[in-house]
């Protein structure tokens, strides 16, 4: 079946959703204004899927409904278990551009959600962003939209965040896929301590282009320099967001994940997936996941760095396709 698969050519703007717009293209008005400048034809077409849902949240003295930024999958199928895609530390949905397009091909209903305090969601009264939040935000989310047991997939810290929430709402998840899974970080450590005039510069320099263009050579095998800079600026996209200083300086305050000691309590079936050349997760912390983790099976992606749904799309379709209809077990 995927041995056919294809990357083509994304879909013409605005084919099957119309979203409010802020020019010609077709990308939702709230969108940073630099999403003009992105190349990449994946993440131009997927941007145009973004849309923001009414999500309510209670958390300490915050009490409102948070707009929030996921793209929905264009059929609901009742009778199996969604997709629901998170992503990494600081990031945005528009990590999944290269997959979603493919997991829709193999007729998988598919959510690509933007966890709280990062994304193009509106958080201009901003909740609280630490991981208590974002974990229930993602509950409210699903309880309100998605209402079934989920497969729950998320890479980097996203795999943190995934098994942050399994162990709190194990009700909602069916299954977990986490890919170069960093599930043993102690959080922001002393970054907590930093007096908030040092934190925000602190987030300055995490924004800027030349650390995230490292961070992406990093990241992927082997890219050519131009779509290196292409995608930095993807990744930088909700940077833009005129909350997310705020947003990233509450959650470093905060303390971060710290999840290492939920581990051995999820029985989920769980595939753990690594990269044969993933520079940033040791692929011995995989191995530990997987030995730690009650019900986990383990597949390596070969020739492919720390983000291979960007890197090699087609074999995470595939292994999440056949965990999700049983072929792995």
């Amino acid at each position: 079946m995927f041995g056919s698969l294809k990357m083509v050519s994304p879909p013409p703007p605005a084919t099957r959703f119309r979203p409010v717009t802020a020019n010609g293209d077709g990308f939702p008005a709230f969108l940073p204004k630099e999403i003009e400048n992105i190349k990449d034809p994946f993440a131009r077409a997927l941007a145009q899927r973004i849309v923001r849902l009414p999500v309510p949240l209670q958390m300490g003295n915050y009490r409102g409904c948070v707009m929030s930024s996921c793209i929905k999958p264009l059929v609901q199928l009742n009778d199996k278990s969604p997709i629901v895609l998170l992503h990494c530390f600081d990031s945005s949905c528009l990590e999944w551009r290269r997959t979603y397009p493919l997991l829709e091909q193999a007729c998988l209903e598919t959510w690509a959600v933007d966890v709280l305090g990062w994304g193009f969601s509106d958080l201009q009264n901003l909740p609280p962003c630490d991981a208590a939040s974002k974990r229930h935000h993602l509950f409210e989310l699903w309880k309100t939209y998605i209402k079934r047991p989920m497969i729950l997939v998320g890479p980097s810290l996203g795999a943190t965040v995934a098994v942050d929430f399994t162990a709190t709402y194990p009700e909602a998840v069916d299954k977990l896929v986490l890919i170069n899974a960093n599930a043993y970080s102690e959080g922001t450590g002393r970054l907590k301590e930093l007096p908030k005039s040092i934190a925000y510069a602190g987030v300055k320099l995490l924004k800027s282009f030349p650390l995230r263009l490292l961070a992406n050579v990093l990241a992927f095998c082997s890219s050519p320099l131009s779509e290196n800079i292409d995608w930095t600026n993807i990744g930088r996209l909700h940077c833009q967001m005129p909350w997310w200083e705020d947003a990233m300086v509450d959650f470093m305050i905060s303390g971060g994940y710290n999840v290492a000691s939920h581990i051995k309590l999820i029985d989920h079936k769980t595939l753990v997936v690594c990269s044969e050349n993933d520079q940033i997760v040791s692929n011995q912390l995989s191995v530990k996941l997987l030995c730690e983790l009650a019900n986990a099976v383990f597949r390596e992606v070969p020739d492919s760095g720390h983000l291979p749904h960007v890197e090699s799309p087609i074999e995470i379709v595939k292994l999440i396709s056949d965990f999700a209809s049983g072929k792995i077990n």
